[in-house]
Order: structure tokens, then C-alpha cells, then sequence
């Protein structure tokens, strides 16, 4: 298995699977801060492990998904700081602006909370399209260094190389304009893909 790349039909439907539960999770989001959030058609692609955080500069936070049901493994939301200062501000009743501190455990907490709604959303949009029921355990939230890839290999608990990145582009308001990326592992891409196919059957 390992080092296997997808097929085309299996990328179409790792797109049409995120698109519609990252669809469903947006209103999820929208509900949380207040605003109108729009997130884009998704890019799927198959990365090594090493280029997981190329788009990002010095630190961001890393959003850990177990599923505890229907699916076995996990994957990873990677978030930019400032786009989970702002969203946190938005939870708070504030107007999104009060991004000058550092993160805090508040930011890492809440950052939790709207990933928790947003990922739960796409479980039960997952349990649909899967025609299985689908669980996830509370998020676990870190702030992530990304010179440090070790943190990264202890998260999947493996040395799998190969990574499904799914970067979305996120607007929020005239807030944020930014990606977020999902990462887990072809592995786990595979077995969506093919209880994705069974479904009905």
C-alpha cells in the first residue's frame, strides 16, 4: 500500500466529499462567528510528508481529528494564527480586530470549540455520502512549530509518507481571506474512496 498514488476517480471523490462536508461545515462556522463564511471548491493533492506545511511561516495550529466510528484513523486541520485569533474574537462577541495578542490557551480553546461544530457537521455529512455511521472524538488543538515535522509524525502515530492535502480558501467577512488544509494519509483516503463506492451496494 504504501507509496500508492490515487487515481483520478478517487481524487473526484475526495473533492466531492470535502467539498460537501467543508460545505456544510461553512454554515456550522457561519453560526459560530456571525459572518458569512465561504470556503472555495477544494484542491486535492497527494504530498509527502515533508511538504505538509509549506504554506505556512514559523508557527500555526494544528486541529488533530480521531474518528472513533465508521472511519479508523485521523486527520489534521492546519489553521494560520491570525485566522484563529480573529475567529476567536468572533466567538467572544467581538468584531474580529483583537488580534495583537499572542495565542493563548482562550484562542487554542475556542479554536477547539469551532473545529469540534465543524467537524461533527462533516461526520454527519461523512455518514451520508459513506452510507456508515461516522464519529469523531474532541479535536486536540496545538500550536505547532513547522520546522517541526517530528510533532507532525507522532500525530499519525506512523512514518507514512504520502499525505491527501485538501486546501480549502476561507473567507470570512472582509476578515479573513486564507487557506486552511486538511492532511491524512493515502491510506486513509483509500478506505473513504472505497467505502464511498460500496455504498448501496
Amino acid at each position: 500500500m504504501e507509496g500508492m498514488i490515487l487515481t483520478n476517480e478517487q481524487v473526484d471523490i475526495l473533492g466531492e466529499i470535502a467539498n460537501i462536508s467543508m460545505g456544510n461545515s461553512a454554515t456550522t462556522l457561519s453560526m459560530m462567528v456571525n459572518r458569512k463564511v465561504d470556503i472555495t471548491t477544494p484542491n486535492v493533492k497527494v504530498i509527502k510528508r515533508s511538504e505538509a506545511l509549506d504554506d505556512y511561516e514559523k508557527t500555526c495550529i494544528f486541529v488533530q481529528i480521531h474518528y472513533v466510528k465508521g472511519l479508523q484513523g485521523n486527520n489534521v486541520l492546519v489553521l494560520k494564527e491570525h485566522d484563529v485569533k480573529v475567529m476567536t474574537d468572533l466567538m467572544m462577541g467581538g468584531d474580529g480586530t483583537n488580534t495583537d495578542s499572542e495565542i493563548t490557551e482562550l484562542h487554542l480553546s475556542a479554536a477547539s470549540e469551532a473545529m469540534n461544530q465543524m467537524m461533527g457537521t462533516s461526520a454527519t455529512s461523512l455518514s451520508s455520502m459513506l452510507g456508515i455511521a461516522t464519529d469523531i472524538s474532541t479535536p486536540i488543538v496545538n500550536q505547532i512549530d513547522v520546522e517541526s515535522i517530528k510533532v507532525f509524525e507522532k500525530m499519525f502515530d506512523t512514518t507514512y509518507d504520502k499525505f491527501v492535502k485538501i486546501a480549502f480558501r476561507m473567507t470570512i467577512g472582509d476578515l479573513i481571506d486564507s487557506v486552511m488544509v486538511q492532511l491524512y494519509p493515502v491510506q486513509f483516503a483509500e478506505d473513504m474512496c472505497q467505502k464511498f463506492m460500496n455504498k448501496g451496494k
